[in-house]
């Protein structure tokens, strides 16, 4: 987003990390393993760009 005008904010996602652990619980099933109940949690990153504005005084 950052060819618009004004370049906009935005969240970056860890694709690569929650891809892997989509292949890994994949495989884990496929094997017959037990497969966690819960959620996975990734962190996102906030990319702060020319459409966010500095916080008032």
């Amino acid at each position: 987003m950052n060819c618009t005008e004004p370049p906009l904010t935005t969240i970056r996602q860890p694709i690569e990390a929650m891809g892997r652990a989509a292949v890994e619980l994949l495989c884990t099933g496929i094997q017959g393993g037990s497969l966690p109940p819960e959620e996975l949690l990734f962190e996102p990153e906030l990319v702060v760009r020319g459409s966010t504005a500095q916080a008032p005084r």
